[in-house]
């Protein structure tokens, strides 16, 4: 009978041990990948110094791509192939996610990393505003929005490549959400994310070689590129993908707000980016935003098979 089976000591403990990417909340979970990726952005704006941001960026996403394999092979095997409705979307993510990177990186090059990150948070800000149903959200993303605005200032005159590069970068963000979100819930871990970068970095190659050069000549240039794609993709795309089980995607795109105040934070402490008063006023307005918004969460579902 049941009731007379022996107790097996800690066998209690183990079954409702959870994962922390699956209990935590949110919002601090934004903060830890906010945290990882731009630990990856400085090191990055520094690393331009010696190699352009094209090749950062190609080798950045072949590493995180590495990371990424290495740690859900488990999961590989268990899983089984990917069907080819699974694989086509994690190459349109992977893809999405490789050029975000790229001209990212090709903006912060000519940009200050805040007022970079701040102005890409168009393509999350228009997402969350396709998606945003009710007055309660559609005042926080109000609130969001003019403080990313806020953030983003207006000196960019001087620098109309690099608005190029981020307005770019802004499109293939929401596209990172929307294709991010799909792929998520086939509920494969970071597999889908791993095989999706793969495929972006090959598509990269050809952006990324030509100005390749002196990587080759100091290998310990691509171990900082592999170091960046740890961070700024491994770590944070990783999180993220444990977060978009758990949330809306309205939710998710305005809770990203936490980024570019993040990036000013850094931009502070490790690039002596100063912040203004009106960018101080802007990351209150971001943080008003996160705190009035519906705190609401996705039912749990049987992943997606196709």
């Amino acid at each position: 009978m049941a009731g007379n089976l022996p107790h097996r000591p800690g066998s209690l403990r183990l079954i409702h041990r959870r994962n922390p990417l699956e209990t935590a909340p949110p919002e601090a979970l934004f903060i830890v990948s906010g945290i990882s990726q731009y630990v990856g952005a400085v090191i990055a704006v520094r690393l331009f110094e010696e190699l352009a941001p094209a090749p950062s960026a190609w080798f950045r996403v072949i590493g995180a791509a590495c990371w990424l394999l290495i740690f859900s092979a488990g999961d590989i095997r268990r899983n089984g192939r990917f069907t080819g409705e699974q694989l086509k979307a994690a190459a349109l993510f992977g893809v999405a996610t490789a050029f975000m990177n790229l001209t990212f990186y090709l903006a912060i090059d000519r940009l200050h990393l805040g007022k970079g990150v701040a102005i890409e948070f168009i393509g999350p800000i228009t997402v969350a505003a396709l998606t945003t149903r009710t007055k309660r959200n559609a005042a926080a993303l109000t609130f969001a929005a003019i403080g990313v605005v806020v953030l983003s200032g207006i000196e960019i005159d001087d620098e109309p490549l690099g608005l190029v590069f981020i307005f770019l970068a802004a499109l293939c963000w929401g596209l990172y959400i929307i294709i991010g979100a799909r792929v998520a819930q086939y509920n494969r871990g970071v597999a889908g994310l791993g095989v999706g970068l793969a495929i972006g970095a090959v598509v990269l190659t050809p952006f990324g070689v030509a100005q390749s050069g002196p990587a080759w000549s100091n290998p310990s240039l691509i171990g900082l590129c592999f170091l960046i794609g740890l961070f700024s993709n491994a770590v944070a795309y990783g999180i993220d993908q444990f977060t978009f089980r758990r949330i809306p995607v309205r939710r998710f795109s305005l809770l990203l707000a936490l980024l570019p105040v993040t990036a000013t934070v850094f931009g502070f402490l490790f690039l002596q980016q100063t912040p203004s008063f009106a960018d101080l006023g802007g990351i209150a307005l971001v943080l008003g935003g996160v705190m009035i918004q519906q705190r609401d969460t996705l039912p749990r579902a049987e992943p997606l098979r196709d």
